[in-house]
């Protein structure tokens, strides 16, 4: 018997990364599991493993870019299984250019259409089904960029995920008290395809001192799985081996987008 059973999920960004390993892992521990993402090749080669191994799955594209994909995301959910018990903000991205100088206005509204209003936008959906029953998860990655800002993330990744983990805040704030629980994992740096997208991309030395994405993955289950009495509001992952990121720092701080502002 498995920690989630019977249980229905969305997990958005569930084609690589943290959501596929989050996928894997609440499929195994028996939730049914609604695959959200962008790209749908990424999200069947989700699914077919988690078939594979016996498990329940719906395929669901969307741009999470496009405000009203949130909505539907919902609304095919609850047309499949009836209702929504789980929500997973995994889906995010960063920009390429991180300093506050040169960031463009195209790159800055991207990396917040994703990280706050989708956010949002799907999560009042899922909660408007929750609250019927007064009871839900939302669980957000968030990132230490949150608490700590700064070029190594970016300024719009980091201001956006600040954003992200006081709308959790928020949340427990207001609704806990309608059976609603609101948790933000802050990871620093996981070794997922999301690095390939930094001036100077990670090599295999830098990535190996990394956590993966299966320990993230491991501590949204844990605020999943909590009884529901209890509220996991906040996770902060750091490796456990430090890295030299000056020469991180001096990349991003040379990056000048073709339509920035100053």
């Amino acid at each position: 018997m498995g920690s989630l059973d019977g249980k229905i999920a969305i997990i958005t960004g569930a084609g690589s990364g943290i959501g596929k390993a989050t996928a894997l892992q609440f499929a195994d521990q028996g939730a049914s599991v609604v695959l959200v993402g962008r790209r749908e090749p990424p999200l069947l080669q989700t699914a077919s493993e988690i078939e594979k191994a016996d498990g329940t799955v719906m395929v669901h594209r969307a741009d999470l870019e496009e405000g009203d994909a949130a909505d539907e995301v919902v609304s095919a959910t609850l047309k499949r299984f009836g209702r929504v018990d789980i929500l997973v903000n995994n889906a995010g991205h960063s920009s390429r250019v991180r300093s506050m100088k040169y960031v463009g206005i195209d790159e800055w509204q991207s990396v917040f259409k994703v990280n706050v209003e989708a956010v949002y936008r799907i999560t009042q959906a899922a909660v408007t089904d929750m609250l019927k029953r007064r009871e839900g998860t939302v669980i957000t990655v968030s990132s230490v960029a949150a608490l700590t800002p700064g070029l190594l993330g970016g300024a719009p990744y980091s201001a956006a995920k600040a954003a992200s983990l006081n709308m959790m805040r928020g949340m427990n704030s207001e609704l806990r008290a309608e059976g609603i629980r609101a948790c933000a994992i802050m990871p620093a740096e996981v070794d997922t395809p999301i690095l390939n997208n930094r001036p100077l991309p990670p090599n295999v030395e830098a990535r190996s001192t990394m956590m993966g994405a299966d320990d993230v993955a491991d501590a949204i289950v844990l605020c999943a799985a909590m009884p529901h009495r209890t509220i996991v509001s906040e996770i902060v992952l750091i490796p456990t081996q430090p890295r030299d990121t000056s020469k991180d720092l001096e990349a991003a701080s040379k990056i000048i987008s073709s339509d920035q502002q100053f």
